[in-house]
């Protein structure tokens, strides 16, 4: 079957294509693409004219190379296949089921002539082993689920039915998540038990394998409270004293360790807070998003949406999908939604609301905390509405719209 081509990661990467002094790591939660990104890489390259004696694909969970598990059979499986002249493309996926791959790839790096790029369980490469043993060496691109542009696209280029009206279409974007596999489901039903499997193959491949977890229910529990949850502010001290209160004696150091774990294996991400006044970080109370709202549709039978909270984790997902470094800020008792920063150090400011046209008071509490921001960069309001309000040079924008064009802040 061909690949629908994930452009906007392929395009962070083609610049990476021939550097023989870099390793590409491509993290990600588990099915969000990760290998059929490296496949698309693998054919760009073909199509460049490389001779497929000098691309060399390594599926560790396949067949023919599941029996590799030590670092020495690794090293001997890419030096057989390794013996043409001129730069070697290396592609290793799920490279984390060989014990001491580190050494093993740092040495062919430092050989030269050897571009190399690896995926695997994010929850492992991102635990600090990769970061010492492969002495810095290494960029990581990060890949999301679809967005609600690319599930689009996807649903186009493999002729399943689009929705025309936006909202309809986002609705069902929201409540079937944005796993690329998903897409070529056809019942609602199949979408969701896909989704359950996904929780059910990271607990066991990504988590319990590297985090002691005495009491699997107690960490179940901790999980789906997190993940009900999602777009709340909270902390660590917050979460212990709702579950105690439900009768679950938990303490701080496990409800840290099990969130720990959910972040590590990319189900969670973290949202600092930023007091604006003083620059500062504030420790304590934090936000969590979903990497996919499958998370939480898929465990839950209600499927009602509650758009503040869902509409915050597309605008905090996608804006991390475009390498914007996210936080949450505070100015004075006023809370901005979203402050985004790009690579070239530039901000933006993000207030998301279902609408704001239902009242004045619904608008002045949106618009009122981008106005104390009195720097000249962007400032925008993400709603669903379709009549727009101008106002102080705030941008009021479609945000089905804004994502679905690929727009950048």
């Amino acid at each position: 079957m061909k690949l629908y081509k994930r452009e906007n990661y392929l395009r962070k990467i083609r610049g990476f294509y021939d550097a023989d002094d870099i390793i590409k790591v491509i993290t990600g939660v588990r099915r969000c693409g990760k290998s059929s990104l490296m496949e698309m890489i693998a054919a760009e390259i073909s199509e460049k004219g490389v001779p497929q004696e000098n691309i060399i694909y390594i599926d560790l969970d396949k067949r023919g190379f599941k029996n590799i598990k030590k670092a020495d059979a690794l090293e001997q499986c890419i030096e057989e296949r390794g013996t043409a002249k001129g730069l070697k493309y290396l592609f290793v996926d799920e490279i984390q089921n060989v014990e001491g791959f580190e050494e093993v790839i740092n040495g062919f790096r430092t050989e030269g002539d050897w571009s190399i790029f690896i995926t695997g369980s994010n929850s492992y490469l991102l635990s600090g082993e990769l970061v010492t043993k492969l002495t810095g060496r290494y960029l990581e691109f990060e890949m999301y689920p679809l967005s609600f542009g690319e599930y689009v696209e996807m649903k186009k280029y493999y002729g399943k039915p689009v929705d025309t009206n936006k909202q309809a279409e986002l609705s069902n974007y929201i409540l079937e998540g944005g796993f690329p596999r998903t897409v070529l489901f056809d019942d609602v039903s199949d979408k969701r038990k896909y989704v359950q499997g996904v929780i059910n193959e990271i607990f066991e491949k990504d988590i319990r394998k590297r985090v002691k977890i005495r009491k699997k229910e107690t960490f179940e529990i901790v999980r789906q409270y997190i993940i009900n949850n999602f777009g709340a502010t909270t902390s660590v001290n917050s979460i212990c004293q709702a579950l105690n209160k439900n009768g679950l004696n938990i303490g701080k150091t496990t409800v840290s360790r099990y969130i720990k774990a959910l972040v590590d294996a990319k189900i969670l991400y973290e949202c600092s807070r930023f007091d604006m006044k003083s620059k500062k970080s504030l420790s304590g109370e934090k936000k969590y998003y979903l990497s996919d709202l499958g998370f939480y549709y898929a465990n839950n039978t209600d499927n009602r949406i509650n758009y503040g909270p869902v509409l915050e984790n597309i605008t905090y997902i996608y804006a991390k999908s475009m390498d914007y470094s996210v936080s949450v800020g505070r100015i004075g008792k006023l809370e901005c939604d979203f402050i985004l920063r790009d690579n070239n150090m530039n901000y933006s400011y993000v207030q998301v609301s279902y609408t704001i046209l239902a009242s004045e008071e619904t608008e002045d509490r949106e618009y009122r905390p981008l106005e104390m921001i009195k720097d000249n960069y962007p400032k925008y309001v993400l709603t669903m509405d379709t009549l727009f309000q101008h106002r102080n040079g705030i941008e009021h924008v479609n945000l089905a719209e804004f994502v679905e064009k690929g727009e950048r802040f």
